[in-house]
């Protein structure tokens, strides 16, 4: 949970604005259907194949968000004040 929550909310900071609402709704069902959120890690950074029931281009750009190509610091969580910023 510690390592998910900075990834999860990273990616949903960079990403939510730009998703179709088909993208937001599999979003959706990923952060709250699996029980258990280090499984959730676990497919983001392909330590465990992913479920067929969860595997679509969220999980896809789950993953490759978590694979950090610009090497970017991401050791905290972001404010929540992105989810109030109009759409880029």
């Amino acid at each position: 949970l510690i390592l998910l929550r900075p990834l999860s909310s990273l990616f949903a900071k960079e990403n939510l604005n730009r998703m179709s609402k088909r993208q937001l709704n599999l979003y959706d069902r990923l952060i709250n259907e699996p029980s258990n959120d280090w499984d959730i890690y676990y497919w983001a950074t392909e330590a465990k194949p992913t479920p067929p029931e969860f595997e679509n281009d969220v999980m896809v750009m789950l993953r490759e968000f978590a694979k950090n190509k610009k090497r970017e610091q991401r050791l905290w969580q972001p404010d929540l004040e992105y989810l109030f910023e109009p759409p880029r």
